[in-house]
């Protein structure tokens, strides 16, 4: 005689699978791969902007003076729909705009990072993230 009867099966099957899917839907929005505790400034110029879904991204090439040599940056934001509410659009970088970031950098040292905020060619700085409060003598790293 089977103990689980067809509808606690059913149940069963739908809890796990449940469970399966909420797992992925964390793991894609986990921030695990950049160092959120350490703030990079960046000053650089915008190669490309992609506002898409889920989360937008800038391209920017930045001067490695000790290197003479520029490098270019993949940084990540958040979704056009979260930025939009932050006084973002889908014009509000374009190739060539010269700008300042200060971004979340991955922890394995590739170039790139999680941005936190943008000074656009006017002085206008702009938020990806809530603005987070400073620990005194903890300034951004500048490259």
């Amino acid at each position: 005689m089977n103990v689980l009867t067809r509808p606690v099966r059913s149940i069963v099957a739908a809890a796990l699978a449940l469970l399966l899917v909420a797992g992925a839907a964390t793991a894609h929005h986990s921030t695990a791969m950049f160092d959120m505790q350490h703030t990079v400034k960046l000053n650089g110029t915008v190669t490309q902007f992609d506002w898409t879904n889920p989360h937008t991204f800038i391209w920017l090439e930045v001067m490695d003076p000790a290197k003479g040599t520029t490098e270019s940056y993949s940084i990540e934001g958040m979704s056009p729909n979260y930025l939009s509410r932050n006084g973002w659009t889908r014009h509000t970088l374009k190739p060539g705009d010269k700008i300042a970031m200060e971004i979340h950098p991955l922890k394995d040292g590739r170039k790139g990072g999680f941005c936190a905020t943008v000074t656009l060619p006017d002085g206008k700085t702009l938020n990806n993230l809530p603005a987070r409060p400073v620990a005194p003598g903890a300034a951004p790293k500048e490259y």
